[in-house]
């Protein structure tokens, strides 16, 4: 290969995140809806027969389709999926922050009105019920924040002939802030509070 060779695909190469075809991705939406005269946060309590986060509280979302033509796309149909809602009930659709996950996630989030008239058809296998929380609290209240430590754990195999330090490699650990905020009997929290305080935020 090359000198032009090598500077013409650096030139055509798009940037990403690296790794990028290793991450699970998917999409988020940030339901709002207008209720007793002012805007509110909806959010989905996940149905109590699911296997992973059985009635946990969470917004509308999934993995990414290949068939899907985009992320925003993605969050848009899981929401029709979950809630019963046709994309066109939703408006004026925005992305927010994308966030890339310890856990192998690449999560891309978005906020979207929803027509206050609207006529939810809840998926129950997917969703046990809805509720709303004032935006109001969420501009007016600090989450509680906890943290969660990771660290490096090597295989049994693990080559430590082969780096510097050998088995007494100082490995970086990480801190991740986990967010929690309590309205009336509901716990947010996880990605759902994180993607919140985000949106909060944002609006300030």
């Amino acid at each position: 290969m090359n000198p032009q060779q090598i500077m013409d695909k650096i030139k055509n190469h798009t940037p990403d995140v690296l790794g990028n075809e290793n991450f699970s991705k998917y999409a988020v939406l940030l339901p709002l809806i207008r209720k007793d005269g002012e805007t509110h946060v909806l959010f989905e309590v996940r149905s109590y027969d699911l296997r992973r986060q059985p009635g946990e509280i969470c917004f509308p979302g999934g993995r990414i389709d290949r068939t899907d033509e985009n992320a925003r796309h993605t969050a848009l149909r899981e929401t029709q999926e979950e809630l019963g809602i046709s994309p066109k009930e939703i408006s004026d659709v925005f992305p927010l922050d994308y966030l890339v996950s310890p856990f192998g996630m690449i999560v891309y989030t978005f906020a979207g009105e929803v027509q206050p008239s609207v006529d939810f058809r809840l998926n129950p296998a997917e969703v046990d019920h809805v509720f709303t929380v004032p935006l109001r609290f969420f501009l007016e209240t600090d989450p509680k924040v906890y943290r969660i430590h990771f660290q490096a754990r090597p295989e049994a195999d693990f080559p430590f002939d082969l780096i510097a330090g050998g088995e007494n490699y100082d490995w970086r650990t990480r801190e991740m802030d986990e967010y929690f905020y309590l309205y009336e009997d509901k716990v947010i929290w996880g990605l759902t509070a994180r993607i919140i305080t985000h949106f909060i935020e944002v609006l300030r």
